[in-house]
C-alpha cells in the first residue's frame, strides 16, 4: 500500500475519534457534534476499515427491529415503502395504507428494470448478520434499530430484485458480488461507505477482496457520513 494511502487512513481514524478524545481531555461529556461528510478514494476508504475477527454468537434477525415507521412517521409509510419512493425511476401512485401501485425501479445488482413494487426487496447493503459479526452485537437495541432502518445515507438500503437479494443473503464481498460487471465498483464503494458510517470492522478475506475491487476501480470515491 502506498504511504499516502496509509497516511490518509490514519488521518481519517484520528478525525473520527477527535470528539471522544476531546471529551476525555476536559473531563466533560462531549456535546453532540454535527457529522461531517467524508469523501475518500476507494482504496483509502477500504484501508481505513478496522480489521477484526467476526463472531456471530448470539445473532438473531429479530435483534434488529425493521421495518419501523420510517423517517416521516406521519406519511403512513414504513421504511421499506419510503426507500421505494426515494428510489423510484417512475414514481408510483400512493394509496391508502401506503399501498404503492405502478412505478418502475432499477435493480443495479443485476441491471434489471423492475415493476411492481412487490417484486423488489430492500437490501441492507451490509446484511444484518454481517453487521452483528462486525460490531453491532455490542450496540444498544435502539442503535440496531437505527441501523436496520437507516435512510440517512442512500447506500445503506437499496431496492433490488428479490432474486439478487436472496442470492446475496448474509454474505460479504469475499463470498458474493453482484452479477452485473458494471455494478462492481459501486457495490464495493457502498459496502465500504456503510461500514465506515457505522464503525463496523472487516475480516481479512473481506478486506482483501475489497482491496482487489479497489485496485480495478480507480477514480471511484467512497462517500459517507458517520452515523449519529
Amino acid at each position: 500500500m502506498k504511504r499516502s494511502a496509509v497516511a490518509a487512513a490514519a488521518a481519517l481514524a484520528m478525525t473520527l475519534s477527535l470528539p471522544a478524545a476531546a471529551a476525555q481531555a476536559d473531563g466533560h461529556p462531549a456535546a453532540p457534534a454535527a457529522a461531517v461528510p467524508q469523501v475518500l478514494p476507494i482504496g483509502v476508504a477500504v484501508s481505513a476499515l478496522p480489521l477484526a475477527v467476526e463472531d456471530r454468537t448470539g445473532y438473531r434477525r429479530t435483534s434488529f427491529r425493521h421495518w419501523n415507521a420510517g423517517d416521516v412517521p406521519a406519511d403512513g409509510c414504513n421504511t421499506r415503502a419510503e426507500v421505494l419512493l426515494a428510489e423510484a425511476v417512475v414514481y408510483p401512485e400512493i394509496g391508502p395504507g401506503c399501498t404503492l401501485t405502478g412505478g418502475v425501479w432499477w435493480s443495479y445488482y443485476d441491471e434489471r428494470e423492475v415493476t411492481p413494487a412487490g417484486a423488489l426487496d430492500i437490501d441492507h447493503m451490509v446484511p444484518l448478520a454481517e453487521a452483528w459479526d462486525s460490531g453491532a452485537s455490542a450496540w444498544t437495541v435502539a442503535r440496531r434499530e437505527a441501523y436496520a432502518n437507516d435512510q440517512g445515507q442512500p447506500a445503506s438500503l437499496v431496492a433490488v430484485t428479490a432474486r439478487s437479494n436472496h442470492s446475496k443473503a448474509d454474505q460479504d464481498p469475499a463470498q458474493w458480488l453482484p452479477p452485473a460487471p458494471d455494478a462492481l465498483c459501486r457495490y464495493g464503494a457502498e459496502w465500504a461507505a456503510t461500514k465506515l458510517r457505522w464503525g463496523l470492522a472487516v475480516d481479512e478475506m473481506e478486506r482483501d477482496r475489497l482491496l482487489d475491487i479497489a485496485a480495478g476501480c480507480g477514480g471511484t470515491d467512497v462517500e459517507f457520513t458517520p452515523a449519529p
